[in-house]
């Protein structure tokens, strides 16, 4: 199958691209490298610099590698630069996403998979949270997500392309080799930063509000393996095709970790004391985010592999060692 990854040189995208490479696939990668790295893209695929807002670009690629389907993750990603620019957000996220579609309109390609994220649910109380939550976004990013999937919804009434939306919470762990992993610059996510203190880029690790209403006090997040998110999009992907039908899943480990207990799983797997230091809570953040995957395990299939936090650490640590710099755009 020809599949095209939009955002295909950044953490998720990568790995995408990576997986689908060892299962056969033919890949053509669209990426801007506006925050992901050539580096990180596999040899094997066929790589475009280019933007998805550049239509007659988009449209080339997908004609010229005669597109099955598309697995959409191009997209900025941070919650409070969202806040602070959130036009940006717009310009990138959905009318980027509306270009696309334009040109999959035009090429003739019926099939997207979509990186949404657990951020169009908002605030909830209840947990975990299910498909079935109301979605009320409380920033800016999750609100062009949603935005996003319901550009879809409507792409599909009227022109035919059938979708699968993945909403997911924390995506972590790197590639099992450790050629790739999670690179940002900066670097906003818990465990990279965590893992900064044994490689010796930070003093400590902040613990951002001890008084939640949780066992030990601090938040608690789901955390998903890469390599596990990776096999849920391939799922969907060949479900999307047999089955013609849209659909939305959320992909989490139906668990949940305290920062406590991800910065003490990290001191097992480093065998480094790791300081924390305690700090003020950070506005917005809620006590806790769970997800329930149930539907994606009974209509997709889906299993993951590694449900131990300490083996998601343990992956990332192994790629943080090898690249301790991260990636690079030369």
């Amino acid at each position: 199958m020809n599949v095209l990854v939009t955002g295909g040189a950044g953490y998720i995208g990568s790995h995408a691209t990576k997986i689908l490479l060892e299962r056969g696939e033919n890949v053509s990668v669209i990426d801007n490298l506006s925050t992901g790295y050539k580096q990180a893209v596999d040899d094997r695929a066929s790589f475009y610099n280019i933007d998805i807002k550049d239509k007659q670009a988009v449209y080339n690629v997908l004609v010229k590698n005669k597109i099955d389907a598309v697995i959409h993750f191009a997209a900025f990603s941070l919650v409070g630069e969202s806040m602070k620019y959130p036009l940006k957000y717009y310009d990138n996220n959905v009318y980027g996403t509306k270009v696309l579609l334009d040109a999959m309109v035009d090429a003739n390609v019926k099939t997207i998979i979509f990186s949404s994220t657990a951020a169009v649910y908002g605030d909830h109380k209840k947990m975990p949270i299910t498909e079935e939550f109301a979605e009320n976004p409380t920033n800016t990013y999750g609100d062009t997500k949603l935005a996003m999937e319901k550009m879809m919804k409507w792409a599909d009434i009227a022109h035919g392309i059938k979708y699968i939306a993945l909403r997911y919470f924390n995506v972590a762990g790197a590639y099992y080799t450790g050629e790739i992993g999670e690179s940002h610059n900066p670097e906003t996510h818990l465990i990279p930063l965590i893992l900064q203190v044994p490689l010796g880029k930070r003093e400590f690790i902040s613990i951002f509000g001890n008084d939640y209403s949780t066992p030990d006090g601090t938040c608690i997040r789901d955390y998903i393996h890469i390599e596990d998110l990776i096999e849920a999009h391939i799922f969907a992907m060949h479900k999307l095709i047999s089955t013609r039908k849209s659909n939305y899943y959320n992909l989490g480990s139906g668990e949940g970790y305290s920062v406590k207990e991800m910065i003490e799983a990290a001191r097992k797997v480093t065998h480094h004391p790791i300081k924390a230091v305690q700090a003020e809570r950070r506005a917005g953040d809620p006590a806790r985010l769970i997800a329930s995957s149930k539907k994606a395990e009974k209509e997709l299939g889906w299993v993951r592999k590694y449900p131990k936090v300490e083996d998601i650490i343990a992956s990332a640590w192994k790629f943080h060692q090898k690249h301790k710099e991260g990636f690079k755009n030369e």
